[in-house]
């Protein structure tokens, strides 16, 4: 029996359900990651799941006594006492349990509990609040897993974690023997751990059970028949509506058939919910700069005792794209305040270039009034943005960000983490800027959004600083890397982040096999086909054809869309097999090529 089961479930908070008619169901074991575009209801499935909200209609089923735990994405700012108490609460006042714990239970949580922090390594006698945002998401995480949940519910869990944090968890999940519930805009973090796929987008739940690399292949090859049957039915029903207007005929006993049709499909056409638009960004171009940007040279900083960086050396260009990586409260914000000239440093020199226009997008948001409005927040109270010499309107360039213009007047404070990222973003890009200092972008923002900002930020011509633990982003943007790697010491590196970790980690030179003295041989020069290269070359065209043939029925195959959801092991192999008859007919073209130089040859 499934741990849960979801059962025609809808849920609506709008003119649109969140979920209309859904269907799932999880079983023990399964890596199960959550996609889906911001506000499609991610968090809200989680919420249901957990059973702190119910759905307007269906059921959900849940195996008898299984439990949930549920890890939000942000760290409530009420929790108090030492790391020990705040995880007794997972034991001591799980779902359906009782609050009060005879001799035999408490004895029990101990052991829980002692269990969690060893393998957590967290010390349950330090105070709660005095820890960093990482340590605290790796305490509640404890909390969570104290109470041996069935179902672990993980929404954002890499939010405010170090990259080194990131990787911890992956490996702890990876080994984690339950079942493990997540939404994530991580991408590396994503293909580690997931083994299945289920994507909510239009009040619907769509399921692929394959790892996330599968998923993206799968998913384009359905999003591209989704809209050849879009066009298709268009198509025909404006050819209805043709036909209808042309008056009488279509009133006949003989067509109310017919007409009956069309009324249908006008109706089905009302109810399709179009894919959520996209992202549209666009960066305020500032005037060049000058080629050099920032010089640093032996340059170190200390808070009192506190050593961050010592005998730093740097030289950014204009056009440079840094990447800064790092533990949390290693000083990452403390070196973009020196590269910028907000800190003197303590020792060395800071030189800064000229024409520098800075914008600053910080990770805490502080620079959004919560009070305000999302117009007011982008334009301070006015209605044309100026951008790269054009004017427009505010409501339109919000519509670029997803903002609707019923949302333009809700304050900030009601605004969910990726529509705060959103608007941080549309604000930043609004001020003319050739340097462009980017602290945690992707937090909150889901995959697609990620993927354009850094299609947005390969194009732009200005300079980057930007510190992130989003792994692929790093890999995808950066032209260098500056890491934090302990003991004061910041060094540069060339590439993204799988380079700093590429050399990092890259083992000591092996000794060299001493060399072999080769002989070199005289080619022969060749003249003319053997009797086996003959008979080869007759064959090559008809088995050409018979790969071919078998490619176009594996296409064909693959245009129904339902194939992608009942088949899912069958779209693997076929893909492979794809791949493997388009090299073949390559190397068979290649070897026709080759033997047909000599043929006829005596």
């Amino acid at each position: 029996m499934a741990l849960l089961n979801l059962q025609n479930i809808s849920l609506s908070f709008g003119k649109w359900p969140l979920f209309d008619g859904i269907d799932m169901q999880i079983h023990g074991g399964e890596k199960i990651s959550l996609l889906g575009r911001n506000g499609m209801g991610k968090s809200t499935l989680m919420k249901l799941i957990h059973g702190t909200i119910e759905p307007d209609s269906g059921s959900v089923i849940r195996e008898q006594n299984s439990k949930t735990a549920l890890l939000l994405q942000d760290v409530p700012d009420d929790i108090t006492g030492t790391v020990y108490d705040v995880m007794l609460e997972g034991v001591a006042h799980p779902d359906h349990l009782h609050h009060h714990m005879d001799a035999h239970q408490e004895k029990k949580s101990r052991r829980l509990i002692e269990k969690t922090l060893s393998m957590l390594g967290l010390d349950g006698d330090l105070r709660f609040e005095n820890l960093s945002v990482g340590m605290k998401r790796r305490v509640l995480l404890g909390r969570a897993l104290a109470g041996e949940p069935d179902i672990l519910l993980l929404d954002e869990p890499t939010n405010h974690l170090d990259i080194d944090s990131i990787r911890w968890l992956e490996e702890f999940l990876v080994k984690h023997e339950g079942t493990v519930f997540f939404v994530t805009h991580d991408r590396v973090f994503l293909q580690k751990i997931a083994n299945r796929i289920v994507e909510l987008d239009r009040g619907k739940l769509f399921d692929w059970k394959c790892d996330y690399r599968t998923f993206l292949e799968r998913k384009d090859a359905w999003l591209e028949s989704e809209e050849t049957q879009n066009q298709l039915f268009d198509k025909k029903l404006a050819q209805e509506e043709e036909w209808i207007r042309k008056g009488i005929k279509a009133r006949r006993t003989r067509n109310e058939g017919r007409v009956r049709a069309l009324k249908k499909m006008r109706e089905e056409r009302a109810l399709r919910r179009e894919a959520q638009g996209t992202v549209r960004m666009e960066i305020g171009k500032g005037a060049d700069s000058g080629k050099m940007i920032i010089e640093a040279e032996d340059v170190a900083f200390s808070y009192g005792e506190n050593r961050i960086i010592e005998r730093f050396s740097t030289r950014i260009l204009r056009g440079d794209r840094i990447g800064i990586i790092g533990a949390n409260g290693c000083g990452k914000s403390t070196l973009i305040k020196l590269l910028l000239g907000e800190l003197a440093p303590l020792s060395g020199t800071m030189k800064t270039g000229t024409r520098i226009e800075v914008a600053y997008f910080d990770q805490l948001r502080d620079r959004l009034d919560e009070e305000r409005t999302v117009r007011e927040n982008v334009t301070d109270g006015g209605d044309i943005i100026s951008l790269n010499g054009r004017n427009r309107h505010v409501i339109g360039y919000l519509q670029d960000f997803l903002f609707t213009p019923d949302m333009a007047d809700l304050k900030v404070k009601v605004l969910s983490g990726g529509e705060r990222n959103r608007l941080m973003l549309a604000k930043l890009f609004t001020r003319p800027a050739n340097l462009l200092v980017m602290d945690e972008p992707t937090n909150d923002l889901d995959v697609e959004t990620i993927e354009l900002l850094e299609e947005l930020l390969l194009d732009f011509g200005g300079t980057l600083l930007l510190v992130s633990h989003d792994r692929a982003f790093l890999n995808n943007v950066v032209t260098s890397t500056l890491a934090f790697e302990g003991d004061a010491v910041v060094r540069e590196c060339a590439g993204g982040y799988d380079d700093w970790l590429n050399r990092k980690t890259a083992a000591a030179p092996r000794a060299e096999k001493p060399a072999v003295e080769r002989r070199e041989r005289k080619p022969v020069e060749k003249t003319k086909l053997t009797f086996r290269e003959k008979e080869e070359l007759k064959g090559i065209p008809e088995a050409i054809e018979l790969k071919e043939r078998r490619m176009a029925e594996i296409y064909a195959l693959m245009a129904d869309p339902a194939f992608y959801q009942k088949s899912g092991q069958k779209v693997v192999e076929l893909k492979a097999e794809i791949e493997a008859l388009e090299l073949r007919v390559e190397e068979l073209y290649r070897r026709w090529d080759e033997l047909s130089v000599f043929e006829g040859a005596e």
